[in-house]
């Protein structure tokens, strides 16, 4: 994930207290269009970033196990809220950003879906109790090491027996560390998917599941 610093202030922060500055665009995702809401102190505020893209897109080059999903820190909702509309799942949305999630629970109105998402704050796993078929992360790399590696190792703790830990990191950012971490975490880390320097990584959860 590639993040700038907004007017000073980071987007994975609690309260973000940078000026509202309101946007409004559609944009197409697997195949549906959604209409989306940003504001200042949120990431990728203008459009949906490339890695989110990226992600979304190697969904469809791997099998999605039944049951509900985890969208580990939603932003304004474009995965989640995507996979509630396209696989018709139900999906829980979580984030540390308050500002992030007002605009996440506004977007899942305005595209016919807050029956199935649930959106709540979650300093990473803190608030979860769930298990889950699959978690969704694009973590934000500013946020330090060892939040992103959470992210990723304490996933397993998170996941239904076959569930799976999807994560998408450029490699110049990390993605081939990353996939070391996941590994240890699952016993089993594979690339399912590139694009311009974007990994997207595939860990699943299971006794019989290690390589």
């Amino acid at each position: 994930m590639t993040e700038k610093n907004i007017s000073g202030e980071q987007y994975f922060t609690a309260n973000p207290n940078a000026e509202h500055h309101y946007q409004n665009f559609d944009f197409d995702l697997l195949g549906h269009e959604l209409h989306f809401t940003t504001d200042s102190g949120v990431f990728s505020k203008s459009t949906v970033d490339f890695g989110t893209r990226t992600m979304l897109d190697a969904l469809e080059k791997t099998s999605i196990p039944i049951g509900k999903v985890l969208d580990l820190g939603t932003g304004y909702g474009p995965v989640g809220l995507t996979v509630a509309k396209a696989y018709q799942r139900h999906v829980d949305m979580v984030d540390v950003n308050e500002r992030a999630l007002d605009l996440a629970r506004k977007n899942a109105q305005q595209n016919g879906v807050a029956q199935r998402v649930n959106i709540f704050k979650s300093d990473v796993y803190a608030s979860i109790s769930d298990k889950y078929a699959l978690i969704l992360v694009n973590p934000p790399i500013r946020a330090g090491k060892q939040v992103v590696t959470a992210m990723l190792q304490e996933a397993a703790n998170y996941l239904q027996d076959g569930g799976k830990l999807i994560a998408v990191l450029q490699k110049k950012q990390g993605a081939p560390s990353a996939q070391k971490n996941m590994s240890l975490a699952f016993g089993n880390a594979k690339v399912i998917h590139k694009n311009k320097g974007y990994y997207i990584l595939e860990s699943t959860y299971g006794t019989n599941t290690s390589i």
